[in-house]
């Protein structure tokens, strides 16, 4: 890779200050600190430094991203051949193949717009290229139905990387993640293509590959008949590999857990949120079983984004809590949330998205207060009033 590195210290001159593409400056500097670890170090003030940078961080955290979304493809044409009932006839390259050739545009069509929007708004500040859509640029399409058209996607994208994130200060100044808010604005602004019986299955086939199925064909997610007090009549371990409807990347509880393995072992996701949000989903599922409700608190668990919310959006590190205290109550207030919404509006049953939303709204006030708590306890140590 050394050609690599000889030629963009070649034509670097050209984007300085005073070289003739000075005005691109930014977007030649956002590709070669995507390829190469920039050698910049601080000049001034006293500075912590760490292995772990945000680049690592967010590679991290796509590399735990893959299973979900690989098998996500599969599962994609998965549904189609078994709605076509020509799942039997049907090889596993084939089937991933078209699953690929689904989920694929969305995914280029995530990254482009969210992309391109961050390279013009760095250019016209004059800033450095952030890297915090990495990941975003990967959730997006995978907390969607695969039938939600490209078009609502890119309105999506670019909402969530103009209004919830570059208007606060880019990467790491942001209050809301802006998976959530493309999520919350598909939901609110289009609710039919989140919703529903039609949104679930790839119903077109794709370069010869899958089937065509009825313009009326329907396929209800497991967690939106049991709102509709319908029994799924699916088998646990369906609910568990991921054989169900679904939203692209939120179905294989294994796959997810592979994930959450990968971001925890190198420390890139904290524990005590993950392990709360499930701690606290289970509380509460436990209290509304005890009222009569026929959902045990374990399907919240394998039905749903609860899982997937839990390992891959409520950790976030921008958004959720800083201090280990406030992480406790955090995750807690998210899943105990989740399921209350879930349970008491029918309307609604995915509520694991809108309970990060507010939870990322109360993470500063949680943290704050637990600061001052803090503090308080020290001066009273100390003598101090």
């Amino acid at each position: 890779m050394s050609f690599l590195r000889n030629y963009l210290n070649k034509i670097k001159p050209n984007f300085e200050p005073e070289g003739k593409l000075h005005a691109f400056r930014s977007i030649f500097d956002g590709f070669e600190t995507f390829l190469y670890v920039p050698n910049d170090t601080a000049k001034t003030g006293v500075n912590i430094h760490d292995a772990i940078d945000s680049k690592r961080i967010m590679s991290m955290v796509v590399i735990a991203l893959m299973p979900a979304m690989l098998f996500g493809m599969y599962n994609v044409g998965y549904q189609n051949y078994l709605a076509a009932g020509t799942l039997e006839s049907a090889g596993f390259w084939e089937i991933f193949c078209f699953g690929f050739m689904a989920v694929l545009p969305k995914i280029l069509v995530s990254y482009i717009v969210g992309l391109g929007i961050e390279f013009a708004w760095a250019q016209w500040k004059g800033e450095e290229i952030q890297e915090g859509y990495l990941v975003s640029g990967i959730i997006i399409p995978l907390i969607i139905p695969i039938g939600c058209p490209l078009w609502m996607l890119a309105l999506a994208c670019a909402f969530s990387v103009i209004f919830c994130k570059e208007i606060f200060g880019g990467t790491g100044m942001n209050i809301f993640n802006p998976a959530i808010a493309a999520r919350m604005f598909l939901f609110f602004a289009y609710p039919s293509k989140m919703t529903g019986d039609q949104v679930w299955v790839a119903q077109n086939s794709i370069f010869g590959l899958g089937n065509d199925l009825p313009d009326g064909f329907t396929a209800a997610t497991p967690l939106g008949q049991i709102a509709q007090g319908i029994d799924p009549q699916t088998c646990v371990c369906d609910y568990i590999f991921g054989f169900i409807p679904g939203s692209i990347g939120e179905t294989s509880i294994i796959a997810i857990a592979i994930g959450a393995c990968i971001l925890l072992l190198t420390g890139i996701a904290s524990w005590r949120t993950m392990c709360s949000v499930f701690v606290g989903g289970a509380v509460m599922a436990c209290i509304f079983e005890q009222t009569g409700q026929s959902m045990t608190w374990w399907h919240h668990f394998v039905l749903g984004g609860f899982a997937f919310g839990a390992v891959f959006m409520a950790t976030d590190p921008v958004t959720s809590c800083r201090t280990s205290c406030g992480q406790y109550i955090y995750g807690f207030l998210i899943g105990a949330m989740a399921i209350i919404i879930r349970v008491m509006n029918a309307g609604y049953p995915e509520g694991m998205m809108l309970a990060i939303f507010f939870g990322n709204m109360f993470a500063p006030t949680i943290d704050h207060f637990i600061v001052e708590r803090n503090i308080s306890k020290r001066l009273k140590r100390g003598g101090t009033k």
